[in-house]
């Protein structure tokens, strides 16, 4: 079976061949018994040849249905085909044309393909993770379909030797009392594979306890969206895991001040940056298996969420934390591969009440997107920048980014767009237009917003500054609205020249 693009892989092997006479003669492996263009010729001649014994042994069979090690061997073959030939045929010609110099140009052709042979394969090995999207089964309201009562002691002695094989005797106390493992309704799962999880019957017990660490689990959220179809209504979840800010100070503190950032840096290049690149995601988890990774809060609190459970606490013990939720509703619709790249699209408020996506460098950890109104209630709402007060959500870099408005440079491409003008009211999220009054909602919705506010100009400190301040604007913009933007343009330059104003 000929591959598809077998035409293209012949021009690469064109060009191939020659490099490799380039080579040879740049190299002076051409011997003086004969003219250069005489050995131009030999190796065009050799290079259709190669061409056409690549058909007959199969060189350019289609990678379905080909390993690598066929392929290699094709090369193999190929070569030592054509080598017979020079050494049988070039000292029978009257040219003097050297075989020793064809053999060298041939093998030379021979490891150039061999390299592009194996760089195609990891390509074809490296893009090829399609996973089949998981359905998600609509249910009705289930209830637990047992009666509660409380264990024997038997059978408590059982979980507790049980719990203590992968955890600490403080942990077993502390998930006896929160998660009740006294009740028959409660099931305690310290098996790691996914098999005795499906073994549970549906809607049998009220709480589920996941004794594996998240971090040593390769498919995460498809682990939370069977757990979600086992639970009745409002079932509790309870899981565990070894958040990343507790490797990043125990590295920190091992090593001497310098070293250790150079430790950590490499280690969070192996463990974050590598499993997201595209030629390197797939070989990563193949290697490691998708156990000891590095996992936010934020990241872990957000599959919960993206996986259909609304979390109501988290308790730290040492350098683990547990993570109590109840089961909410369907989990949302699983995407084949959610990648987290350094750009990500925002949806955001715009004129006439449209949402239009703006561009802007991700400065947030993992899934930080779906736990939004929870960082919003549990820190007491939002500032007037649109962000929660301390958000755990924001990376290290993620802070620098937002301090000198890195983060908004790709917004520029939604200004050439024509979706902002340079200077207006900040592009807001849904969440955020909403607590706008509505007057200064339908106000607001008569322009495009702009990537200068008046926010740096007045710097409002609570919403009723905020809103007067854009209402100031938006009234002086409606009136007059080329001037008026001028005059906004050299008033923020010069607030942030002269008060050093920086992003929230």
């Amino acid at each position: 079976m000929i591959r598809e693009g077998w035409h293209r892989r012949i021009l690469v092997d064109l060009l191939v061949w020659v490099l490799a006479a380039l080579g040879c003669l740049l190299w002076r492996w051409v011997s003086d018994k004969s003219e250069i263009v005489n050995y131009w010729s030999l190796f065009g001649i050799l290079a259709v040849l190669w061409v056409c014994l690549g058909f007959c042994v199969q060189l350019y069979r289609s990678y379905k249905v080909v390993w690598l090690w066929q392929s290699l061997l094709s090369v193999v073959a190929d070569a030592g085909l054509l080598i017979a030939a020079c050494w049988w045929l070039l000292p029978q010609l009257p040219y003097n044309l050297s075989p020793r110099v064809a053999m060298w140009t041939i093998l030379l052709v021979a490891a150039m393909e061999t390299i592009v042979i194996i760089l195609e394969h990891y390509w074809k090995y490296a893009t090829n993770m399609t996973v089949p999207v998981m359905k998600i089964e609509q249910r009705r309201h289930a209830q637990v379909t047992r009666e509660e009562h409380k264990r024997r002691k038997e059978s408590i002695a059982s979980i507790h030797q049980s719990v203590l094989s992968v955890t600490t005797e403080a942990d077993y106390y502390m998930l006896r009392k929160r998660a009740r493992l006294d009740s028959n309704l409660t099931k305690v799962l310290c098996d790691h594979t996914q098999f005795s999880l499906l073994q549970i019957p549906d809607y049998q017990y009220a709480t589920l306890v996941d004794m594996t660490l998240l971090n040593d689990m390769r498919g995460i959220n498809k682990h939370l969206c069977v757990v979600n179809q086992k639970l009745p209504d409002e079932g509790r979840y309870v899981c565990c895991y070894r958040p990343q800010e507790y490797i990043k100070q125990k590295i920190l503190n091992r090593y001497p001040w310098g070293i250790n950032w150079l430790v950590y840096c490499l280690y969070f290049f192996h463990k974050r940056v590598w499993p997201r690149l595209t030629l390197t995601s797939r070989l990563y988890y193949d290697v490691t298996k998708g156990r000891k990774r590095m996992l936010s809060k934020t990241e872990v609190l957000g599959r919960l969420y993206y996986c259909g459970f609304e979390v109501d606490e988290v308790v730290p013990m040492g350098h683990i934390e547990y993570v109590f939720a109840h089961r909410h509703s369907q989990p949302y619709p699983q995407e084949q591969i959610k990648v987290y790249g350094p750009l990500i699209k925002l949806p955001r408020v715009c004129k006439n009440k449209e949402i239009k996506y703006f561009y802007k460098f991700r400065t947030m950890h993992p899934y930080a997107e779906y736990i939004q109104k929870y960082v919003f209630d549990a820190r007491g709402g939002m500032d007037i920048a649109d962000k929660s007060n301390d958000d755990f959500r924001i990376t290290t870099w993620g802070k620098f980014m937002r301090k000198y408005w890195l983060d908004e440079l790709p917004m520029l491409i939604n200004w050439l767009k024509g979706d902002v003008k340079l200077v207006g009211v900040r592009p807001i999220s849904k969440t955020m237009f909403e607590t706008y009054p509505k007057w200064l909602q339908d106000k607001r919705t008569l322009s495009r917003p702009g990537l200068i506010p008046p926010f740096y100009i007045d710097h409002p400190d609570t919403f009723e500054e905020l809103f007067a301040s854009e209402d100031r604007y938006l009234t002086e913009y409606l009136a007059h609205p080329l001037r008026t933007d001028i005059k906004y343009f050299f008033l923020t330059m010069r607030s942030i020249l002269m008060r050093k104003t920086h992003s929230a």
